[in-house]
């Protein structure tokens, strides 16, 4: 994923946005593997949730605190299922900031569950309809550590 990032970019500074707290070890790993001049932020968000279903609302917890308009912004996720709240990321800063370009990648994309049309620029893998844990993903904040992905069956 590195080298592909790399190729689109041709030398120019991008930066990469972890969405906290799932994305952070996509990115680490990640961003070792990016060699065109890259820098590092972060933004959490909130999703609401009614059960175990997104409700749609998000809620932006942490925000981007520099100018981010010189570069290429690459929006880091650990994984798209509904596309709620990445649809409401890519608006958000969209809306609220100037860049260069911005695209949004993710470690994992549950297209099967998706309830709006977005689709991420790249991503990892794709997956079942599946609750997962693991590289970043959790349950109830536990679960994070695990340097593999597991589901129960």
């Amino acid at each position: 994923a590195g080298e592909y990032i790399d190729s689109l970019y041709d030398g120019s500074p991008i930066l990469l946005v972890s969405i906290l707290n799932g994305a952070f070890v996509f990115m680490a790993d990640l961003c070792r593997e990016v060699k065109v001049p890259c820098e590092i932020a972060f933004m959490a968000a909130k999703s609401y949730y009614e059960g175990t279903e997104s409700s749609g609302n998000v809620e932006i917890t942490m925000d981007l605190k520099h100018d981010i308009s010189k570069y290429h912004v690459v929006v880091i996720e650990d994984i798209i299922d509904t596309g709620l709240t990445a649809k409401f990321l890519i608006d958000f800063i969209n809306n609220n900031f100037q860049t260069k370009s911005t695209k949004f990648c993710s470690f994992l994309d549950k297209r099967i569950a998706r309830k709006t049309d977005v689709k991420p620029d790249y991503y990892g893998f794709e997956m079942d309809d599946k609750f997962v844990v693991g590289y970043g993903l959790d349950y109830e904040g536990y679960f994070r550590n695990l340097d593999y992905i597991v589901y129960k069956k």
